[in-house]
Order: C-alpha cells, then sequence, then structure tokens
C-alpha cells in the first residue's frame, strides 16, 4: 500500500494500534502452559475474547480484565471439558486443545464453530496431535484426545 500526500503541509500525529484476535487468542491458550500468571497488554474488549474469557472461567481458570490489560493464571484446570455452548461459537477455542492436553493429559470438547464461512476442517489438528502419539476419540462431533504413555515417555 501506497500513499502520496500533496499540499506541502507536515503531517504529525499518533495513530494507536489496537490488538486485535490473531494475535490475542494465541497468547491467552499459551497461558494455559505455566500455572505463574501471566500478564497480557492490548487486549481487544471483543466478542471473540469474551468467549474465550467464558470458556477460561468454565475451566477453573483465573483472569482479571482491567480496561486492556488481561491477567491469566492457571495453577488449576479444574476441567478438561470445554463447553460445547460456548465452542460452537468459537473457532479459536482448538487454540486450548494443546496446553490443556500438556498440563492435564486430556481434553474433550466439540467440534468448534465461529464464524459464517462454515465448518472449516481441525483434520491438521487432529493428525498433529496423533503424530504426537496422542489417543484420539471420536462420536459425531464429539473428540476426546489422551496422552497416551508412549508420547508421555517421547
Amino acid at each position: 500500500m501506497k500513499y502520496i500526500i500533496k499540499g506541502g503541509k507536515k503531517l504529525a500525529g499518533e495513530v494507536k494500534v489496537s490488538g486485535n484476535k490473531n494475535s490475542i487468542l494465541p497468547c491467552m491458550a499459551a497461558a494455559l502452559l505455566t500455572d505463574e500468571e501471566v500478564i497480557l497488554e492490548n487486549v481487544p474488549n471483543i466478542f471473540d475474547v469474551n468467549v474465550f474469557l467464558q470458556i477460561l472461567d468454565s475451566l477453573g481458570i483465573k483472569h482479571q480484565k482491567s480496561g486492556q490489560t488481561l491477567k491469566i493464571q492457571a495453577k488449576k484446570i479444574r476441567s478438561n471439558n470445554l463447553p460445547d455452548d460456548l465452542v460452537i461459537k468459537l473457532r479459536a477455542s482448538i487454540l486450548l486443545i494443546g496446553p490443556i492436553l500438556a498440563r492435564v493429559g486430556q481434553v474433550n470438547f466439540h467440534y468448534p464453530g465461529g464464524d459464517v464461512i462454515g465448518r472449516r476442517s481441525i483434520q491438521s489438528h487432529i493428525d498433529g496431535f496423533k503424530k504426537l502419539g496422542i489417543k484420539v476419540s471420536q462420536k459425531d462431533l464429539h473428540f476426546s484426545l489422551v496422552v497416551s504413555q508412549v508420547s508421555l515417555i517421547a
């Protein structure tokens, strides 16, 4: 993109770049990989972030949002079941699968929903988990992933 400005007047000022869901949601999921507090800045106040926080609530993960600052502390993950009603609202809920597997060893979830583009495949995620030695079970649109003994040793 290119802007050409004519007129001989100097431009001055500042532009604040706001956070976006494609960067913040993976950071929120990564916060589950530690039991220490993670502080994220420039967090946008958008639907997807709010749904993600509701999912964290359902897992028993503590968080506090103040303005554009979000603190997450996943000392304990109380549940390994992602709530269907929230997962079907947010395709990015797939980002939680790896961190929950790493911390708890098992995760159960509904096929992720999200935007109106239609159902998009999560097969690459499933294939990747299988290659890591994760046992994958599927019934209809529900999945159960379990870390096997082989993957723990490897």
